[in-house]
């Protein structure tokens, strides 16, 4: 098949390298001359672990092609993607200007005879249909279209395995013969298949997000109880984990969720539930609950790392990726920086996207060890192995004082207190060790 998806940021170049690796033909179209350029050199601009190699093999075979120009790809392909951005607004709605100006440039580029238009940008409900109005008010005579939604639910980190297998893949369309084309292109990948209408299809991606961010918070939530009567938050959520109608999966505590997907998609449902004259106190709670997480980390900072510099540990909003959008760490850096701390960070891959919004406000370092050099204190915000795994009798003698502010719950409080560190962690005791 030869199928074009418009977008190269992370959902659209995992998606197309993986339907490239099934044999498909995969045109990407871009508009920045500059990252296409890399792109057709084999690098895919952004970190995700396996997909530089993966896009390389597919370059060498010929078969994921880049593009700026819509007449090139667009009229060969018989599925087209959009996979543009949703930023959201002032108010938390989803910006639709580059899906909808998207659709008018596939729709003027259409060939004669019959493709699909499938959305795999997260959009709120009644979006698909507002893309077919502006894609049939400018597609040439002997064009037939239908439009789809088939949102994608990868992780970044994990995108590569996610895509290629899947729980579900869902497809919303009202046409029989979009859903069965569609099914065609996914038949290589396992998962249980969810051929639905629209509205559904926009929704359930939605749900899933919403869902996600309400498990963490709900983490985190507890872990306010925990440190307020003495129990250990580690125990609780693994103990209610156990039970099978829960589960354990992103039911950890910390600095709250970041990223490209759940805050502004619980923005995103938040508005539409509002448009609709839907109570959304549950999911305004969700976000809510995010703030004070991040806000409980930074009081923790304050109260317990006497002096003014400080090392950070992690700035992506997870680990094995570079993305820094709405991560913790964003939060926690202009909270010091306005009360004049001396900042001192590393990240393995999310230093660069850092450096572009902070400049020479910090300091970059290129270990995790010499981040932690004459601090005052090591904040732990993202759970890289390397700092699951760091030596932590260097790390001690490194810090000018031995305290450590853990947002991602790596240690074990009594090891750390055996080490003669102060170590306070998310929804448990502190501890103070005695000095060696």
């Amino acid at each position: 098949m030869t199928i074009t998806i418009v977008g190269h940021g992370y959902v659209g170049l995992v998606t197309a390298c993986v339907f490239a690796h099934f044999g498909n033909t995969v045109w990407v179209i871009g508009r920045n001359p500059e990252k296409l350029k890399r792109l057709k050199g084999g690098d895919p601009i952004i970190f995700e672990p396996g997909l530089e190699e993966l896009l390389k093999k597919n370059l060498s075979a010929g078969r994921i092609l880049f593009t700026d120009a819509y007449d090139q790809a667009i009229p060969a392909s018989e599925i087209v993607f959009t996979a543009v951005g949703t930023p959201p607004k002032a108010k938390g709605e989803a910006d639709l200007s580059m899906v909808l100006q998207v659709a008018e440039n596939i729709g003027r580029n259409l060939r004669t005879g019959y493709t699909v238009v499938s959305c795999k940008s997260t959009v709120p409900v009644g979006t698909n249909l507002e893309v077919k109005k502006v894609i049939d008010s400018v597609k040439p005579d002997g064009a037939e279209v239908d439009v789809a939604s088939c949102p994608e639910f990868l992780r970044e980190g994990t995108g590569i395995n996610d895509t290629l297998y899947p729980d579900r893949v869902v497809i919303g369309t009202q046409s029989q013969k979009a859903a069965e084309l569609l099914l065609r292109l996914h038949e290589p990948l396992p998962g249980t298949r969810v051929v639905t209408d629209l509205a559904s299809a926009e929704l359930i991606k939605y749900a899933s997000n919403a869902m996600l961010a309400t498990k963490i918070s709900f983490a985190n939530l507890m872990s306010f109880y925990c440190e307020a009567c003495g129990a250990d938050v580690e125990e609780v959520l693994e103990a209610v984990g156990l039970d099978a109608r829960i589960g354990r999966e992103f039911l950890y505590p910390g600095l709250g969720y970041g990223g490209s997907c759940l805050p502004k998609d619980v923005k995103a449902i938040v508005t539409t539930g509002m448009s609709l004259n839907i109570d959304t106190a549950l999911l305004d709670a969700v976000e809510e609950v995010n703030i004070q997480a991040k806000q409980n980390f930074i009081r923790k900072i304050f109260r317990h790392i006497a002096g003014k510099r400080v090392a950070l540990w992690g700035l992506a909003f997870k680990p094995d990726t570079d993305d820094i959008r709405f991560a913790p760490s964003l939060d926690v850096l202009d909270a010091l920086l306005k009360e004049g701390y001396d900042v001192h960070v590393y990240d393995a891959e999310a230093m660069d996207n850092i450096r572009l919004q902070y400049h020479d406000k910090i300091t970059y370092h290129t270990s995790a060890y010499d981040a932690v050099k004459s601090a005052d204190g090591l904040c732990i915000l993202t759970e890289w192995n390397e700092f699951k795994n760091a030596d932590l009798e260097k790390v001690k003698s490194l810090l000018a004082s031995p305290v450590i502010i853990d947002g991602r719950n790596l240690y074990r409080p009594d090891k750390m207190q055996e080490l003669g560190f102060t170590y306070i962690s998310t929804g448990r005791v502190p501890v103070t060790g005695t000095p060696k």
